[in-house]
């Protein structure tokens, strides 16, 4: 969250900020409950200081009288200190909910714009393939090919959900050996985490799964508890520091984490809900960083490198969004997103995200609380949180199929997976396994 000082001293551009994402937010009542909290707290501060000066005059007090009416003042204050301190606390509720609904600020040169329209491309790779055949998109070849079954996954779990087959059980699993490989060759260090996270640690990364509103809790809570299935790895290294104090010298902390992610998918309609593209449930890479605030951008700058990196070894064209204000998320300062051409896509294809990095810069650690501290300097201060997709495997199966199909049926496995796959491309078989 934003600290409710700058907030303070900078209501019109953090009300512009809000206007720019698209954000309701009450800004103005964040500053009301800011000086309610301040002025409750200076009156019981104040009560306090009467209340430590009448015990000592109680204690020195000879007169029966006057040491009798000096008993009932202290019992009147520490009354009314207890009232404050309710109102207190009450009032600091209400002001941590309205500060969660006020995004982080914006770097000055991420394109401003409520339409996805108006996404900046910054570059582009890899040229798209001119086909001699009529292209087909990811679900004819899957079922083509035998690689995924819908109709099962709809029986057991519901729509949007799936049974991978075959050969694409193998291509995931090389995808997440693809990535982690690449990714401790840069430094991260891997981690398997819980597909589960508590409700406090989802709403210190910015989602709200308490929201009254469906559309914009996109999480599956636990009936009966306090926690939920993950959207992605990035809410459970986020909160493994939760409540610390790191040393600056052990900055950056770098991971790489594997995981499902669960999402409701809630409000998604449209082209895009075809197929794997966008479903309930898929395996994910992700990486995620902890830093000072000087290292966030070259860090941000790295982990956009590495996508990119990732995507020209699997040889698919892609081009890099900088992401406008009004689809940056609640966290993020700045996203860069990873589109891969998808041949399958619309009557001539399309470009579809695959992955995105944000610099959340010390939003997500104000949330959660995760400080450092430098050698020789008193107090702490913020970190700053990256994260990265990797890969995200449902997405990267889908360009697969679609920009490496052959007039054949079959589809070239990309080279830089062959070691985990043991072949060299998805051959039709004559029936079903």
């Amino acid at each position: 969250m934003l600290d409710v000082a700058f907030i303070r001293e900078n209501v019109e551009a953090v009300k512009a900020n809000c206007r720019h994402r698209g954000v309701t937010a009450d800004v103005d009542r964040v500053v009301a409950l800011d000086a309610e909290r301040r002025r409750l707290a200076q009156e019981t501060q104040a009560l306090q200081q009467r209340q430590n000066e009448i015990a000592r005059q109680t204690k020195g007090e000879k007169d029966a009288e006057r040491r009798q009416a000096l008993i009932q003042e202290g019992k009147a204050l520490k009354e009314r200190v207890a009232v404050l301190e309710a109102q207190v606390r009450q009032v600091e509720a209400d002001l941590h909910a309205a500060l969660l609904l006020i995004p982080n600020m914006t770097h000055p040169e991420a394109p401003v714009s409520t339409d996805p329209a108006g996404n900046r491309v910054l570059r582009s790779w890899g040229e798209p393939r001119r086909f001699d055949f009529p292209v087909r998109d990811h679900v004819a070849l899957a079922e083509a090919l035998d690689l995924v079954d819908f109709d099962a996954g709809a029986s057991v779990a519901g729509q949007k959900f799936y049974f991978l087959k075959n050969e694409a059980v193998l291509l995931e699993l090389a995808l997440v050996q693809y990535a982690l490989t690449t990714l401790i060759g840069e430094g991260f260090t891997p981690m398997i985490t819980p597909d589960l996270a508590r409700v406090e640690v989802l709403e210190g990364i910015g989602f709200l799964p308490r929201d009254p509103d469906p559309n914009k809790r996109q999480v599956y809570t636990i009936a009966d508890s306090d926690l939920c299935l993950i959207a992605t790895a990035e809410i459970t290294l986020g909160g493994m520091h939760r409540d610390k104090i790191l040393e600056e010298l052990d900055l950056p902390l770098k991971y790489v984490g594997l995981s499902h992610c669960f999402r409701t998918e809630a409000g998604a309609a449209g082209r895009e809900t075809r197929g794997l593209f966008r479903v309930h449930q898929f395996t994910k890479v992700e990486m995620f960083a902890f830093c000072t605030p000087d290292q966030s951008e070259a860090i941000h700058q790295e982990m956009l490198r590495i996508e990119e990196k990732l995507f020209q070894g699997l040889e698919l064209p892609y081009r890099v969004i900088d992401t406008c204000t009004g689809d940056l998320g609640g966290p993020a300062y700045r996203k860069y997103d990873l589109e891969a051409w998808m041949p399958g896509r619309g009557p001539g294809g399309e470009y579809g995200e695959v992955t995105s990095t944000s610099n959340c810069t010390d939003y997500q650690a104000r949330r959660l609380n995760i400080r450092f501290k430098s050698p020789g300097q008193k107090g702490t201060r913020f970190v700053h949180t990256l994260n990265g997709t990797a890969v995200a495997c449902s997405r990267a199966i889908v360009a697969i199929l679609e920009n490496n199909q052959q007039a054949d049926g079959s589809v070239v496995i990309p080279p830089v997976l062959r070691p985990w796959m043991g072949r060299d491309r998805i051959a039709p078989r004559s029936r079903a396994r």
